[in-house]
Order: C-alpha cells, then structure tokens, then sequence
C-alpha cells in the first residue's frame, strides 16, 4: 500500500524536496494534504500535481485566493490554524513538519499528539518545547524522526544500537560563509554575504543561522531532546567540506559516522522511506574527488551564538524558548537592513539576561513565552536603532 503522507510548509525549501522525492516514486506515496503560509499559487499547483485531499494557507485572509485556484478539483481548501492542525492530525501516517520557526510548533504537536510518525525539519519544535514534546510522542505513540541532515546522520549511526553504548555524539558545522572571516569583516557582513552559504542552498533565515552558528546552537538543544544525552556529551566540530554529517562514539572507542552529498533529499529520503530506503537523484559521493576532509575547533569568540545555546540548554526552562525567539527577531531585523550582522547575538544574549526562566508546563506557556520575548526583542532593538 502507499504510505499516505501530509506536508506541512510544502512551499519551502524542505517541502520542495520532498515533493521532488515523492513525485519521482507516485507507486509508493499517496500526498492527502498540504500547507503553505501565504503562496497561494504554489500551494495550489502542488495541490493540483499530487491529488492533495486538502490545502491549507495559514493566513486566513487568502483563502478566497486559494479557493478560486483550486476551484473544480476534489481538494478541498481552508485556511487559519485550525486547518492547519486537522491538516497535521489527518488522515496521514507521516507527517513531514516544515513549517518554519514557532509558526509551526502548534501543527507539529497536533501530529506527535495523534500517534503519527512525525519527521521533524522544523528544529524550533524541539528547541522550545522538546521536554513537552518528547513526553507526548511518549504517550501517544508517535515516532519522531529528524529530518535535519546533522541528526538524521546519528539516527542511522544508532540504527540497532543501544543507548547505553553511546559515550557522545558529534554534530558537524560547515562553518558558514564566514568560517575565515576576521572579526571586522563579520561585524561589517551584509545579508547578501550571509545568506550565501558555500555547501548548501537553504532559506534566508537558516543560511543567517549558519553564518552565525545559530544554527549549530539550535541543534545542539534538539539533539539533547532527540537523543537524551546531557551537553556535556554533545559536542560540535567544523567540518567545511560538509562531507560527515555527524558522527556517533561509543563506549568502546569506535566511531560511526555518516557521509554523503550535502544535498537535503538524502536525509528526506531516509524519513519518507524509514525502516527502508529510497533511491534519490543526489550526486553521489567521490572521496577521491573530495580528497581531504578537514576539522576545526568552532571559535566561540568570532561565533559566540553557538556558546549563548549551549548555556540556554544547561539552564533550561524557558531558557531555550527566549534564545530561539530572540534570534528569530534579530535574524529578521538583520535580513531587513535594521541591525548589523554582530548584533544578532548581542541582542540574543541581552534577551536572555533580562529573562525569568521559568518551566514551561504547557503548549500555552510555551507561546506565551515566546511572545512576550518577541515583544521584548522588539523593544531592545528600538532602543538600539535610536
């Protein structure tokens, strides 16, 4: 039978390679809904090539938009957050969660609440609420896969493996666009510069993350949620040629690691097909062709974004929460040509100082927190601007 599937962001760039995966191999998947923020015209033409049973825009106001678009097809069109959780608690066995940032951190819950086999390419979802959302996978029986290509890779290092025998893992760091750069020429970086990432093509926000090794930070806390191992036994190596995606040692002393292409329909593939494989069109890997594989101490002087999330996972509570938030704001300020490049972990770490850490006990505190942090940030950066 087909494995019936829900896409939720099946307009960015992980729902984009998703559908290429899924489009190339029509005798083993079955697409039943799809979600998009805004793209209507998208939204609606994927609707249309895949048979979706439902499209959903999260803004409300462009529904009559999508309506029209999807006017004398069986797909039925809705709009808002409601639609977007009956998307994500469907009818689908799994769900692939892309929505960007906290905006999809209601829908993803929904499908870990309903049993569903989630693979995660939205990190914030763990970042912020991973104690609240491992307890409810626990519960309901949902399976959470990580589609990010750093944990991806520890999940098939640990395939059959106990956790007992892991000593720590490794998540590899390209180093972004600025891994060389001297501190002035971070400081003066333009969003051009940043968003153009020498491995991978991503979206504007990510890339930003890269740069800065935000990004590295985020999954640094989702690899604890994922995985159970404490921070002192998460450790984090630049690797520029993005060859190794990660790596697991166990206690024995030996090491696995994964390797492969840096191209995201690898590790999509590995969530789609899981326990199986599937076949994919990404480049194969040529060591030779490689030649050398190089490592590094991240430098967390040049790059104190990455030093910020370890100490927001050691502190926990709503600690994880104000970083991802205040990050989200700074990294949209930057994008706007309202801050400098260095001022995003500044404003991260002032955030953070002024925050009170208190345990989130619900999906409401969660959001909660996450408002009023962007409220906050907000603040911080119009003082700033005057």
């Amino acid at each position: 039978m087909k494995r019936k599937i829900a896409i939720l962001g099946a307009t960015g760039s992980i729902g984009k390679s998703t559908l290429d995966l899924v489009e190339r191999s029509p005798d083993r998947f079955e697409v039943v809904a799809v979600t998009a923020a805004t793209n209507t015209e998208a939204l609606a033409d994927i609707a249309r090539r895949t048979g979706a049973k439902l499209a959903v825009v999260a803004d409300e106001a462009r529904l009559p938009d999508l309506q029209s678009r999807l006017a004398g097809t069986s797909c039925r069109a809705a709009a808002g957050e409601p639609a977007l959780i009956e998307a994500a608690s469907a009818e689908a066995e799994l769900v692939i969660a892309a929505i960007v940032g906290c905006a999809g951190l209601t829908p993803a819950m929904a499908a870990v609440e309903a049993g569903r086999t989630v693979a995660l390419a939205n990190k914030e979802a763990l970042v912020t609420a991973g104690k609240l959302m491992t307890g409810a996978a626990a519960r309901a029986g949902a399976t959470l896969l990580p589609v990010d290509s750093e944990h991806n890779a520890i999940f098939q290092c640990l395939a059959g493996s106990r956790k007992e025998d892991v000593s720590r893992i490794i998540l590899t760091a390209s180093g972004g666009p600025f891994r060389t750069a001297s501190a002035e020429t971070i400081n003066a970086a333009t969003p051009a510069q940043a968003i153009a990432h020498p491995n991978w093509s991503m979206g504007e926000k990510i890339s930003v993350d890269s740069a800065t090794l935000m990004n590295k930070g985020l999954e640094l806390i989702e690899a604890h949620y994922l995985f159970g191992l404490p921070s002192e036994r998460i450790e984090i190596v630049i690797h520029p040629q993005s060859v190794i995606h990660s790596m697991v040692e166990f206690v024995d002393g030996s090491v696995l690691a994964q390797l492969g292409s840096p191209d995201m329909r690898i590790p999509i593939a590995y969530a789609l097909a899981w326990p199986e494989r599937l076949e994919t069109p990404a480049q194969r890997l040529d060591l030779a062709a490689v030649g050398r594989l190089d490592f590094e101490e991240p430098d967390l002087e040049r790059f104190p974004a990455l030093r910020l999330a370890r100490e927001a996972l050691e502190r926990s509570g709503a600690a994880p929460i104000v970083l991802n938030a205040a990050n989200e704001v700074a990294v949209a300020s930057f994008l706007e040509g309202a801050i400098r490049f260095a001022d995003i972990a500044r404003i991260v770490e002032e955030a953070l100082q002024e925050s009170d850490f208190v345990t989130p006990r619900s999906m409401g505190d969660v959001l909660e927190i996450d408002r009023n942090t962007r409220e906050r940030v907000e603040s911080l950066m119009k003082v700033r601007c005057d």
